[in-house]
């Protein structure tokens, strides 16, 4: 399996990959989520990786730009959102291999922090934590404390907390904690 980043001619593989792994019910919001990010990739700001076997894109990640409202000043921050993996492929190591190797580059482009929504059995494994337990705050309500985690990498400051804030296009697409469906 080949880690790399994401190509033009990736991008219909990427959204079927979406399809697969999310369902019919989350393609809208995930793959024009991915869509939209894209531009931040492409100036730079973010990331974008696929996991390809014998020129198969098998997974798929994403890190993004956003802000985090410091006391001291805004600052840029990433958020690793979405990532899938087809599910004949999933629980193999997929997903981790394309995580690894994105924290392996933004730790070389002196990112400081990396924020997501997610089980933290699963994210500890890569030093992911607790936000609020380091001074961070989530950007909404709507997502549980325990799914809010932070990964500090080497750049990383004391004075560097406070809210993340999303980028735009996460609230564009409602892609932002859990909607309570009985609400």
């Amino acid at each position: 399996m080949e880690v790399r980043p994401e190509a033009i001619r990736d991008r219909s593989a990427v959204r079927a990959l979406h399809v697969a792994a999310f369902g019919e019910d989350h393609v809208p919001v995930v793959a024009n989520l991915v869509d939209e990010l894209r531009d931040a990739v492409r100036r730079g700001e973010g990331l974008s990786l696929v996991a390809a076997e014998r020129d198969q894109i098998v997974g798929h990640v994403m890190f993004s730009p956003s802000l985090l409202d410091a006391p001291k000043r805004l600052l840029p921050v990433q958020v690793l959102s979405p990532i899938g993996v087809v599910p004949e492929r999933q629980n193999q190591g997929v997903g981790t291999a394309l995580i690894r190797r994105g924290i392996e580059l933004l730790s070389e482009r002196d990112v400081p922090l990396v924020f997501l929504e997610g089980a933290p059995g699963y994210y500890s494994r890569f030093g992911f934590e607790p936000g609020a337990a380091h001074g961070f705050r989530e950007p909404s309500l709507r997502i549980p404390e325990a799914a809010f985690q932070v990964l500090r990498l080497p750049t990383y400051e004391s004075w560097m907390t406070g809210t993340l804030v999303y980028a735009e296009a996460f609230w564009r697409h409602d892609a932002v904690g859990r909607r309570d469906p009985k609400a």
